[in-house]
């Protein structure tokens, strides 16, 4: 008998592609044999999505409808997908339809080659600007360049893992959550499969600049602690420079006489010395903060109702446990951190 598949998908205000992706799926994922279900996360919507994802949990017996309480972000809405489903081959992907899901099956083929990770690498990303490509790839390589992990390019979150890397990452609790990170730092048998990235099929993209900026400055803080050393150099080699200016100073005075020039200069070197140092607190802030978050301890998520099948959540590290709630039945429950 052909393992279960569970299909994760984290949902912010997606209502217009609902229905399109669940069509898609349901056709893709009967073509391979395999049984399936679909685990979709609705990450506090404003719009319809709930209901819809309601509404498809009566109709398609496969669906899953997880609802949080709140807007957590796609990180942890994605974590929560992760926790709820039950498949031994486990594969999230978008609702906007950029990752097409007839993908699906030649990941399931090289993962039945012996592969535990099979991640999607865009060739190609329609749809996306110049100043957006150029920036990702500088953020990729940036981040390699600096980190012991390495983080494949032009590389999301659409992926296949068996159930053990699912399982190795759901021990990860962290609340500041990198998942390319974190997918790539498990580890295990990982090869890529190459595929054109569509435009979106219908809505507007939920990210902007500041939100990117935000997410690499999460990448880069989660993976490295160079921001941090860099600063110690920095300011060892100014100590250098400004004991050999001192020299020279205490030289020129022995020469020339007291010379009583360079106000202008003293402003300059003043004021860039205290902008590196309010750029060095700022680093450490970043840090800190994440300390901060940390050390309270709270719950990544909590689950305002689930629909669907409500079975318990497949055994392992990571995974938790929730009680059957039958389609239209809700439930309110807390989610615990994975302490």
């Amino acid at each position: 008998m052909k393992s279960l598949v569970s299909v994760i998908v984290p949902v912010y205000n997606e209502s217009e592609n609902l229905y399109e992706l669940h069509r898609r799926l349901t056709e893709v994922m009967s073509e391979t044999g395999h049984d399936y279900e679909i685990v979709a996360v609705d990450d506090g919507s404003t719009d319809d999505t709930g209901e819809i994802l309601r509404e498809l949990s009566k109709k398609d017996p496969r669906v899953r409808a997880v609802i949080l309480s709140r807007n957590f972000g796609k990180e942890v809405a994605m974590t929560a997908g992760l926790d709820h489903s039950h498949g031994e081959m486990v594969i999230p992907i978008d609702a906007d339809l950029q990752d097409p899901p007839e993908l699906i099956p030649a990941m399931i083929a090289r993962a039945d080659e012996g592969f535990d990770v099979v991640y999607a690498k865009r060739k190609q990303r329609k749809g996306e600007g110049v100043l957006k490509l150029a920036t990702a790839s500088l953020f990729y390589r940036f981040i390699n360049m600096i980190s012991s992990v390495n983080i494949p390019e032009n590389t999301g979150d659409f992926r296949l893992m068996r159930r053990t890397v699912v399982n190795a990452v759901g021990m990860l609790r962290e609340r500041k959550r990198f998942m390319k990170g974190l997918f790539a730092w498990v580890g295990y048998r990982q090869t890529e499969i190459s595929y054109d990235r569509e435009a979106r099929f219908a809505g507007t993209t939920k990210w902007n600049f500041w939100k990117l900026w935000n997410f690499a400055i999460e990448g880069i803080t989660s993976f490295s602690s160079l921001p941090l050393r860099v600063w110690s150099y920095l300011g060892a080699g100014i100590a250098v420079l400004a004991f050999v200016y001192a020299i020279i100073a205490i030289i020129r005075v022995l020469r020339y006489g007291i010379d009583v020039p360079g106000y202008a200069s003293l402003l300059v070197v003043t004021l860039f010395l205290g902008g590196l140092q309010l750029i060095t607190l700022g680093i450490i802030g970043e840090y800190i903060g994440r300390m901060f978050e940390e050390i309270k301890a709270r719950p990544l998520y909590l689950v305002r109702e689930v629909y669907g099948r409500g079975e318990e959540l497949a055994a392992g590290p990571g995974a938790r446990q929730t009680k059957r709630i039958n389609p239209g039945r809700k439930k309110i429950s807390g989610r615990k951190s994975g302490r």
